[in-house]
């Protein structure tokens, strides 16, 4: 008796058919309603699904972008060139994929804020990861150390090239197609909601408004109490929760990327998650928290008509030894905000209009 192999139709993305291969798989994320966390009547809420691209989250695109732009150069030669990058976690990931799939060798600096899944991730890669002990003296924080650290390798080792994630412009341009997803899926969007990092998804989304006529969305940053993009930090505590903030102002950050900011801490985002698996059955990451956060936080300020997005750049599962563990929160973080307390009125943090800001500041 033959049996006969189905064979597979040609590839047809249009037909929803097989991609040539796993990076086409980066990008047009789908998005969620959130009617469970906002239920109607009232503005609506809707979710991008960033921890669905194929490394699980939204640096996929930037990772993409920044090396298909450096091979495009010839700054990167396969079998030759060595990448380094300073990540916490899923920029590196993201990296390591990519690089791994052109035949590149990739070296990341971290740090032990790192979990121990994004860690065995980036080595399952074929990543060389370098994680930095000791702190910066001045700031308590890593980062300064780990980019001195990324200095010292692209000055010792032949032909590296270091990607520079805060300040390549690449990063930004990745998410002018972000940017555009989401003005496809939503076109009465109104409000954008995203955390910030090395801010590249900030002034991407930021530029792909202008680039699409569209300045009337308001867009709304989300930043740690502890980070210094927005200036002097709101708590002196050291960041646990990797993924949002940062202990430098990046190059990539814009004044005129954001209309408002709101400042969430450690312990908001651990609240955010969990109240997004509670109510959504969605599992999130720490900065997805920070951005639920903020939008319920900013939620009394829309009108009905609202129609707003949020970006949440990766999923739960690389937490599940933090954020989703009740031992390591207490241990870390401390005792949590009730639900019905954490995003109301009282909340010690209220949304900052930054042009208004601006001026006092002046």
């Amino acid at each position: 008796m033959t049996i006969r192999t189905p064979v597979a139709d040609p590839p047809n993305e249009s037909t929803g058919g097989p991609v040539p291969h796993a990076l086409r798989l980066i990008g047009d994320t789908p998005m969620v309603s959130l009617e469970r966390l906002f239920p109607p009547p009232g503005p609506r809420f809707f979710g991008k699904m960033e921890k669905l691209n194929p490394g699980g989250s939204i640096k996929d695109r930037t990772a993409l972008s920044m090396l298909t732009d450096a091979l495009g150069s010839g700054r990167i030669v396969p079998g030759r060139t060595t990448v380094v990058e300073s990540s916490s976690g899923n920029l590196g990931i993201a990296m390591a994929q990519i690089c791994n799939f052109h035949g590149v060798s990739f070296r990341c600096v971290t740090d032990p804020k790192i979990t121990s899944m994004n860690l065995a991730l980036m080595r399952a890669y074929g990543a060389d990861v370098e994680v930095i002990d000791r702190p910066d003296e001045a700031t308590g924080e890593y980062l300064p150390v780990r980019i001195r650290r990324v200095n010292e390798l692209i000055a010792s080792l032949p032909d590296s090239w270091w990607s520079n994630q805060y300040a390549n412009p690449a990063n930004a341009r990745a998410h002018h197609r972000t940017m555009e997803e989401i003005l496809t899926a939503i076109p009465g969007l109104t409000h954008l909601f995203l955390a910030t990092g090395s801010c590249g998804t900030l002034r991407g989304c930021a530029e792909g408004l202008r680039r699409a006529g569209r300045q009337d969305v308001t867009v709304i940053a989300v930043d740690s109490c502890a980070s210094r993009i927005f200036g002097e930090p709101l708590q002196r505590a050291a960041r646990v929760i990797p993924g949002h903030g940062a202990a430098l102002r990046p190059p990539l950050m814009s004044n005129d990327s954001a209309d408002w900011l709101v400042r969430v801490d450690d312990a908001d985002c651990v609240v955010g998650c969990h109240e997004m698996l509670r109510k959504e059955s969605l599992l999130v990451g720490g900065s997805s928290g920070a951005v639920l956060t903020a939008a319920l936080r900013f939620a009394p300020r829309l009108p009905e008509s609202a129609r707003c997005a949020l970006i949440l750049p990766d999923g739960g599962e690389r937490y599940l030894d933090t954020i989703y563990d009740r031992s390591w929160v207490r241990r870390h973080i401390g005792p949590l905000p009730e639900p019905s307390r954490w995003a109301g009125p009282s909340c010690s943090y209220p949304p900052i209009h930054l042009t208004d800001h601006e001026e006092a500041a002046a």
